[in-house]
């Protein structure tokens, strides 16, 4: 009978990280559906970029006041959390706080992990008052519908229930008290079960450490339906995220031999190219999920929802339809709707009449962009939305010829003119003399 409550333990940890594991191998099999992209360079900066960004949130404290608010519960819940190995330890072999074996130096950890935890419960409940009474614009836009308010505040809500259990943990936990040191926070909590008995108190220290290991097995796994994803997934996401100049797009191989073909006065159109290896793409730009590439779906799914992208958005601060974030969250959902369709047909991808270009973002969003990398520099974790509206706008001119107007008679100038504007190539500095 004493080992009960250990097999107990035991299989919820099997189920907590199955389950997760089973969530994790989904999102690789998601973004593998994306087109292949070579990102193999410059390991050494990618690496510090990795090191200043999603560890050091070089990016995030460029808002001060959210950017502390943020440290404090990114590395105080990284930290506390490692207490979660002593609890597994003791869950599985029946011990009780084996690593107060160590000495002194326990009591110091914990009273470190104390002052975390209550540093943590405040910051949450600034964001949450932030969120919810200061009501900042950013939390508020058209595309932050139900489900993203309500997932905001579910994992503030969480993470103040963690806090409140380890620290009522602690609190109850007479071996603890007894210690010298340690007890920084929970010794001023402690008075607050002074009347019950030493069965309700170690009752109640049980079922703290009992909802503490279960709600972090059930925030783990809550992570994959949640924006906070991007605990996750921000370092490999940091680390192959974009490096060339933020003004620098990149051109397709197949339209940039066409054009040197037409400069060289030399050239033989009908030669065969040097490389037969070289093929012209099958379709030019991204009408779903599947045309872009595995980086791209990987920032969908590492996009936190902050907002900063879109209020630094110059078309979005005019009134123009554009959020990049919405774009980053339609692609995202785009991609687990295709998922879902993986799952159903077993792993076969049946056609739903749907697709991301038309069905989640529209030609309008698309061309409000002004290409100014706004968001792309607001981004604290390096996505970049600006990549997937270009590559959007390219399907629509090279394979549909849906620009605008104005833009199409532009294209046909150049094209006609080799210049912008309706002049007769002979007649093109003309304008200039006047």
């Amino acid at each position: 009978m004493n080992y009960i409550p250990n097999i107990l333990f035991a299989i919820a940890l099997v189920v907590g990280i199955g389950y997760f594991v089973k969530n994790i191998r989904k999102l690789v099999r998601n973004i593998k559906l994306g087109q292949d992209v070579d990102i193999s360079d410059n390991k050494g900066q990618r690496w510090r970029n990795m090191a200043m960004i999603a560890l050091g949130q070089s990016k995030m404290v460029r808002r001060p006041i959210a950017g502390f608010l943020h440290v404090i519960v990114y590395l105080g819940f990284i930290i506390i959390n490692i207490e979660v190995l002593e609890i597994i330890i003791d869950g599985l072999l029946g011990t009780h706080r084996i690593f107060s074996g160590i000495g002194p130096s326990y009591g110091l950890l914990i009273g470190a992990f104390e002052i975390l935890a209550v540093l943590v419960f405040i910051a949450v409940i600034l964001f949450w008052t932030r969120r919810n009474v200061v009501r900042l614009k950013r939390f508020w836009n058209s595309e932050m519908t139900s489900w993203p308010k309500n997932d905001a505040n579910y994992i503030l809500y969480f993470e103040m229930v963690l806090m409140s259990l380890f620290l009522i943990m602690n609190a109850t936990d007479l071996q603890f008290q007894a210690m010298d040191s340690g007890n920084v926070i929970s010794q001023y909590i402690a008075p607050w079960f002074s009347g019950f008995s030493e069965n309700t108190i170690h009752l109640i220290e049980r079922t703290a450490w009992w909802l503490h290991i279960l709600g972090i097995l059930v925030f783990l796994n809550y992570l994959y339906f949640s924006k906070h994803l991007h605990i996750l997934l921000a370092f490999p996401n940091t680390y192959y995220g974009k490096l060339t100049p933020n003004g620098q797009f990149n051109n397709l191989e197949a339209v940039t031999k066409e054009v040197k073909l037409m400069m060289d006065p030399t050239a033989d159109p009908f030669a065969a190219p040097a490389d037969d290896s070289e093929e012209e793409p099958a379709k030019f730009g991204a009408s779903d999920v599947q045309d872009l590439s595995w980086l791209q779906l990987l920032n969908a799914y590492t996009c936190t929802e902050c907002g900063r992208c879109t209020s630094e958005c110059p078309a979005n601060q005019t009134g123009k339809k554009l959020s990049p974030r919405k774009i980053m969250m339609d692609t995202r959902d785009r991609l687990e709707e295709v998922g879902k369709n993986l799952d159903k047909n077993n792993g076969e991808l049946q056609d739903d009449g749907k697709q991301l270009l038309g069905d989640y973002i529209s030609h309008e969003e698309l061309w409000a962009c002004t290409s100014c990398n706004a968001c792309v520099e607001a981004c604290p974790v390096s996505i970049d939305p600006l990549s997937i509206i270009m590559d959007m706008r390219r399907y629509l001119v090279m394979e549909q010829s849906a620009a605008p107007t104005e833009l199409n008679n532009m294209m046909t100038n150049i094209e006609n003119n080799g210049a912008p504007w309706p002049y007769n190539q002979m007649d093109r500095n003309n304008w200039a003399s006047e």
